[in-house]
């Protein structure tokens, strides 16, 4: 039961993800269905999260005038993109869904959340892509760690 809980706890940390946490569930030897579903569900925990006040916080920030202008810039950058691609709603879902299903260093749950914040996506838009992509990157991190651990077995 600890070890699932060292899974959960591993996969809410940005950058290392579930693209760590699988791996590190597979070599304590944890069942690969219920390290699957630990990864999953803790990379998902911190995304709405994410979403909900990571817009308000980067708002509040551009406010300030010493250091907002960074800030300011990111959510112009959003705001022309967002009205670029606003008649193509479905490249936003599968272009947010690649970029998470991706298990490398820099893409998953929370860069995908980022990249929704800053096109100004909501949660009723960004949450399925970024949800099916964490499933394809667990598939694709489950079968490859659980794959290299039977192999050394």
């Amino acid at each position: 039961m600890i070890n699932i809980l060292y899974i959960l706890g591993i996969s809410m940390v940005p950058v290392i993800e579930l693209r760590g946490a699988i791996p590190a569930g597979a070599a304590l030897g944890v069942n690969m269905w219920a390290c699957f579903a630990a990864a999953v569900i803790g990379n998902l925990i911190p995304v709405p999260f994410l979403i909900l006040f990571g817009a308000k916080v980067l708002h509040w920030l551009a406010k300030f005038e010493k250091f907002g202008k960074p800030f300011r810039k990111i959510l112009e950058i959003g705001e022309n993109k967002v009205a670029k691609m606003e008649k193509m709603k479905r490249a936003l879902f599968w272009g947010l869904l690649a970029f998470v299903a991706v298990p490398l260093p820099g893409t998953g749950a929370w860069t995908g959340a980022l990249i929704a914040i800053t096109l100004g996506l909501d949660l009723k838009r960004s949450m399925p892509p970024i949800i099916v992509g964490v499933l394809i990157a667990g598939v694709i991190m489950t079968l490859i760690s659980y794959g290299v651990v039977a192999i050394f077995n």
